[in-house]
């Protein structure tokens, strides 16, 4: 796996270090002294990440962390600061910081919610999918070729179970009821009654399971119907 790059940012040269110390075998490294050296390498750096101290002269931790949110939006943001204030907790993340962690930390609390960061944004921002595909954390639709390809390797669908899987994957957080999806995918002039629908939705998760596939993603709303649900940043990879 590609390491990422951390940017870390404290006016103070020891806490550096140790953080250094902290992520040196996890993870590339940049740092920081103050907020505009930080925005310049922001702006000119590929930054996977931001460590960023609350408590800085000139342009604090909460002033830097807006900026660079305005012209960084997809870059997450954690705070750190030896204020353990409510407050202080509150107004970081109104302004757009990801997290927030206070001073002192044990160097696995601080990794894990590096970690966490990532994740959430490796899957919430993903360049664009070309017009007939559509793609996840470690899987994929391609409509044009009627695949479903699953940490490298083509998951065998059959003509309906790939119909309904990507029927759901085209509508995130869509409620589909039975009866549309038998209208939908068999068609008003087939003849097929609620439990093939169901049995369906169950052979897709199964193999979808069966691939490695993290993250299920068909959710059964009871007395309804189903809904595909986006992976949530909280689940571990």
């Amino acid at each position: 796996m590609t390491k990422k790059t951390v940017l870390i940012v404290d006016d103070e040269a020891q806490m550096r270090t140790m953080l250094k110390l902290y992520l040196r075998n996890d993870f590339y490294m940049m740092e920081a002294d103050n907020g505009k050296e930080a925005m310049e390498l922001v702006k000119e750096e590929s930054i996977d990440i931001v460590l960023l101290d609350v408590m800085m002269p000139e342009l604090d931790g909460i002033e830097t962390c807006k900026q660079m949110k305005q012209i960084k939006p997809n870059t997450p943001i954690i705070l750190l600061t030896a204020l353990n204030n409510t407050s202080d907790k509150v107004e970081g993340l109104s302004i757009g910081a990801d997290d927030y962690i206070v001073k002192p930390f044990e160097p696995e609390e601080l990794i894990a919610r590096i970690r966490v960061q990532l994740r959430h944004f490796a899957k919430t921002v993903r360049e664009p999918d070309s017009p007939h595909k559509i793609s996840f954390t470690d899987w994929f639709i391609d409509s044009e070729s009627r695949t479903v390809i699953a940490n490298g390797k083509e998951i065998k669908y059959s003509p309906k179970e790939f119909d309904l899987l990507y029927l759901f994957a085209s509508n995130p957080n869509r409620v589909f009821t039975r009866d549309h999806l038998l209208d939908n995918i068999w068609g008003i002039d087939e003849v097929v009654d609620i439990r093939t629908v169901d049995s369906h939705v169950r052979y897709v998760r199964d193999k979808l399971k069966k691939a490695g596939i993290k993250h299920q993603p068909i959710e059964t709303i009871w007395g309804v119907g189903y809904k595909f649900t986006m992976e949530d940043a909280n689940e571990v990879k």
